[in-house]
């Protein structure tokens, strides 16, 4: 029951965690372009000093412990974990955010080790926090990226509105930077500040498409890119895409409402036997220690949570439905 409980309070923690970690402002970035971004988009803050709250003394200090790290870290590694970090919206650099992950993860395992006298489930639980953030971060990212597809057809008709009212290409996607909500006016903010530093248009649309990772926007891209090449109405390009993809989201929305009855009966499969098991336990703590004291009674477990896992995941495949 405790290492049920505790890896429920290990998930809910660590997503508490990445939830804030949203707000925090990314220092010591080694790319010039995105250091001048930074300064530029950043407000200009009141002179007078307001009290320090707990998330700025936590990220100064996180800040002072991974300073020193950042030459060690491996340039792949850390390029595509901060991709991942920006796709979420959390604004860490690598090394940030393994050290704040590591903090929590040594203090969760602390508390839980003083209140239990278990070093095993103390090092669980530190586990699970580190697993549980990842998780959320994954969680975060699809969240994202549904909000991006969700904004990406009134975007496309914005810009080839734009168009038709004698604004260059440049101009209209600075209009979805001031006018539209995020994610995607955060996007198309970086996309203007890359340009307006000399970044060519070109290049400056592939890191967006690398950043963003959205099937329907890499075709907008395409799209762009061949007109800049060969001529044509961009504007009608654009609606013509736009509806496309106003399309596909409704189509997804329908599949979604008729899929959504075997979504629920997937979790409810997952989620059933643990409940059941915390229930037969608080009910008759004896009788369930078999199950993990005898050794049939353990493989009993292990074959019950390899079959579960098997059946949310040939559920999660039948009812995921790609448009």
């Amino acid at each position: 029951m405790i290492l049920m409980v505790s890896g429920a309070f290990a998930m809910l923690a660590a997503f508490f965690v990445i939830i804030m970690a949203k707000y925090f402002q990314r220092r010591n970035d080694t790319n010039i372009f995105r250091r001048m971004r930074r300064h530029q988009f950043t407000e200009q803050k009141n002179p007078v000093k307001s009290k320090e709250t707990f998330r700025e003394t936590f990220y100064k200090l996180i800040q002072k412990i991974a300073k020193p790290l950042e030459n060690l870290q491996s340039k792949p590694i850390s390029e595509k974990l901060e991709l991942k970090l920006h796709q979420a919206g959390i604004n860490f650099t690598s090394w940030e955010f393994a050290v704040s992950h590591l903090i929590l993860a040594l203090v969760g395992g602390i508390l839980i080790y003083m209140l239990t006298i278990n070093f095993l489930l103390a090092i669980l639980f530190a586990v699970l926090i580190v697993l549980g953030s990842w998780f959320a971060i994954l969680v975060l990212i699809r969240r994202r990226k549904n909000s991006f597809t969700e904004q990406l057809g009134d975007c496309l008709i914005t810009i080839a509105n734009a168009l038709r009212a004698g604004y260059s290409f440049q101009q209209a996607v600075e209009v979805i930077a001031n006018e539209m909500e995020q994610p995607i006016s955060e996007e198309f903010s970086k996309l203007t500040a890359d340009i307006r530093m000399g970044v060519p248009l070109e290049v400056a649309l592939s890191d967006m498409d690398k950043r963003v990772d959205n099937a329907d926007f890499t075709l907008v891209i395409t799209a762009v890119l061949i007109q800049r090449e060969v001529g044509g109405n961009l504007a009608q390009i654009l609606d013509t895409i736009s509806d496309t993809i106003m399309e596909r989201i409704k189509m997804k929305r329908e599949i979604n409402a008729l899929t959504s009855q075997g979504k629920f009966s997937a979790m409810v499969l997952l989620v059933l036997p643990f409940a059941i098991g915390i229930f037969m336990f608080m009910a008759n703590p004896n009788q369930m220690k078999l199950l993990f004291e005898e050794p049939m009674g353990q493989m009993a477990v292990v074959g019950a949570l390899i079959m579960d896992l098997i059946g949310f995941l040939l559920i999660q495949r039948i009812v995921n439905i790609e448009v």
